[in-house]
């Protein structure tokens, strides 16, 4: 009443679940790591603040150095605003294009090139 199992179907089911996860294997990204929306945002605040902070120090320290009233600090710290900024932008272009691409930008060209 028990049937032995056929060994040629076992084999061949087999191979078809090899197959299909090796192919789900190479589709996944092996070294990028894929970050959550909640680790996304935390670097960016983390971004923003560390260039303000930063361009707060310098304009305060500037200013303590010359006895100048906060001139510096409001620079340095509209300054240190555009830098977080930037970074921001860099990172998100760095994020949408993937783990493995480089951001789609156009490369800079020195005046001192000449080809």
């Amino acid at each position: 009443m028990t049937e032995e199992p056929d060994t040629a179907r076992l084999a061949a089911l087999e191979a078809r679940i090899a197959s299909v996860k090796g192919k789900a294997a190479k589709t996944s990204p092996g070294s990028g790591k894929v970050f959550s929306q909640g680790e996304v945002a935390w670097r960016m605040v983390i971004e923003l603040v560390s260039g303000l902070l930063l361009g707060l120090s310098i304009g305060f320290g500037l200013d303590f150095l010359f006895g100048t009233q906060p001139i510096f600090l409001v620079i340095f710290v509209l300054l240190g605003f555009v830098a977080g900024v930037r970074t921001m932008m860099k990172t998100a272009q760095t994020l949408q294009a993937g783990p493995n691409k480089q951001p789609a930008t156009a490369p800079i060209k020195d005046e001192g090139d000449n080809g």
